[in-house]
């Protein structure tokens, strides 16, 4: 019952209340009319079957913290009988913001299924897995006196990424991919060619065929061809809980490692695209997802969607294990995001900056005198405490590491 609703019939029964002691016959027959209203309104609004379904498609189907996004509701009436206009809304967590309401029209009468497509925009506010719906439909009567609401369809859950940020590349990025690379044999044959042909193989072009030497051997060569192999770097991050607040195991609780998460994802993404074929792990050395190759950068989806569920769940000890992981060689550049640190983390992280091209340390929680202990033994290190955008904090290592240089270019000159 609506307000109105409620009136009517409040109406209604005083009418027959006063009707004989004012001996007025009409008091009745109006009681009467509003009663019979009142019930019309709950007939065609309960009486009447009207089964109703949702489905929804959220574009981008991955949405990232902060990128909007666009949810599709395909309504669908089973039915042939008449629809009345209403309203509708969609229930959305408190993870996403967006106006999920508007305007149910109205259907006219017609066979079968009748479907009809509503929109509306959401911007995620936390990482993680979140539910929409259900799609609730209220209508009433003509007279407003009845109010029906419906629930359609199942919740729909989507798949929030950390957010992506445009870092930009670092001026030693493009000296370790500058061309003074080593090469490695393409078995498909691309690249620059190589003097020694070899026997033709399906999926060779017939553009690489080598026609002197099928001349001279009686059958078909092909140019042995060679690509520049693709350099390695690896993205490290910390998921020790002893490392992390307690807050930080749910999505969005902690603010720091929102923004080491989110810089995982960005650091990879800047790394793949400057030709790097980047290895994500943690600091145990488990690999978190496969290696992106810089050609093919599908695995940044699957890194993502990992990402958006990612939580602490070390057991320690794991800057000691990483550092047994680069002592085999020189590496690529070496990107670590950690939680705390700590004074006596400084002695294993030595172990790993010589073997690094591009040693870079970002923490949540540096101990006083910290960043100054690592730089000393080769790092770029800075805080990244989610206070300062992650495009701020990488500039910040292009300029100290710049003035660093200039530095140490005037005492030599000295």
């Amino acid at each position: 019952m609506t307000l109105r609703g409620t009136g009517a019939l409040v109406v209604a029964l005083g009418c027959l209340i006063a009707a004989p002691m004012l001996g007025l016959e009409e008091l009745v027959w109006f009681a009467v009319l509003l009663i019979a209203a009142v019930l019309w309104g709950a007939v065609t609004q309960f009486g009447l079957r009207r089964r109703l379904d949702a489905t929804r498609q959220v574009v981008p189907a991955l949405p990232a913290v902060g990128e909007d996004a666009r949810v599709r509701v395909h309504a669908t009436v089973h039915g042939s009988l008449p629809v009345p206009p209403g309203q509708w809304r969609d229930r959305l967590p408190r993870s996403l913001a967006g106006d999920a309401r508007g305007v149910f029209p109205a259907l006219r009468p017609g066979s079968g299924s009748r479907t009809i497509e509503l929109r509306y925009g959401v911007r995620p506010r936390v990482r993680g897995i979140h539910r929409l719906g259900r799609l609730q439909v209220t209508s009433t009567d003509p007279f407003g006196l009845v109010r029906r609401s419906q629930a359609a369809g199942e919740a729909t859950d989507v798949v929030v990424t950390p957010e992506l940020v445009d870092v930009p590349a670092l001026a030693a990025m493009a000296v370790q991919t500058g061309g003074a690379l080593p090469a490695a044999t393409s078995r498909l044959g691309q690249g620059a060619d190589n003097l020694i042909p070899r026997a033709w193989a399906p999926g060779d072009s017939m553009r690489r065929i080598h026609w002197r030497a099928t001349a001279h051997r009686d059958e078909l060569m092909v140019r042995q061809e060679e690509q520049e192999a693709a350099p390695e770097a690896t993205v490290v991050i910390d998921l020790d809980a002893a490392r992390w607040p307690a807050r930080a195991s749910a999505p969005g609780g902690d603010r720091g490692f929102e923004a080491a998460v989110s810089a995982c994802l960005s650091i990879t993404t800047r790394l793949a695209r400057e030709g790097f074929a980047v290895s994500v792990v943690d600091v145990h050395g488990t690999p978190l997802a496969e290696r992106i190759d810089p050609e093919e950068h599908s695995g940044l989806g699957d890194l993502a969607f990992l990402l958006a569920t990612v939580a602490p769940t070390g057991t320690g000890g794991g800057l000691h294990r990483l550092a047994e992981r680069f002592t085999g060689g020189l590496t690529g550049p070496v990107i670590l995001l950690a939680g705390s640190l700590g004074l006596s983390d400084a002695a294993p992280l030595a172990t790993i900056a010589p073997h690094s091209t591009l040693p870079i340390l970002l923490t949540a929680a540096p101990e006083s005198g910290a960043l100054p202990a690592v730089r000393a033994r080769g790092w770029r290190a800075a805080a990244l405490t989610g206070a300062e955008p992650l495009a701020t904090v990488w500039q910040e290592l292009e300029r100290r590491a710049a003035a660093s240089e200039s530095a140490a270019t005037e005492g030599e000159s000295a």
